[in-house]
């Protein structure tokens, strides 16, 4: 007996004996970038659920490419994306003395702060 919080589950007759799986029983999430134009940055749009490469392109051509221009979509297993975890945040850190990477630590701040207040 399947316990379900969804009646409808319980409803159905399963058999107990369930132990192997199909192939496409289990879909892949996919990540899905897009790309407007030609020539512009890929961008990550959404996410799919499909059985294979083949079919996670068309359904992400379905759900993401559909209602504006595209140029190209890519996908991606979602298992195969490698990230930073969150607990090592504190390797974008920067150091104080980086100033020279910032517009306000030239000097010539000063004379754009005099600029700005001419044009006012």
């Amino acid at each position: 007996m399947n316990n379900s919080i969804d009646p409808r589950v319980n409803r159905i007759n399963f058999p107990d004996d369930i132990t192997e799986k199909k192939e496409l029983d289990q879909w892949i999430t996919w990540e899905v970038f897009h790309q407007r134009k030609r020539g512009e940055q890929h961008e990550h749009v959404g996410i799919v659920h499909a059985p294979n490469s083949e079919m996670a392109l068309v359904m992400a051509k379905e759900t993401f490419g559909r209602r504006g221009h595209t140029a190209n979509i890519w996908v991606v297993q979602s298992s195969h994306v490698y990230s930073t975890g969150y607990e090592d945040d504190d390797i974008f850190t920067t150091t104080p003395e980086k100033i020279y990477r910032e517009a306000g630590g030239y000097k010539v701040m000063d004379k754009i702060n005099k600029y700005k207040k001419e044009q006012k």
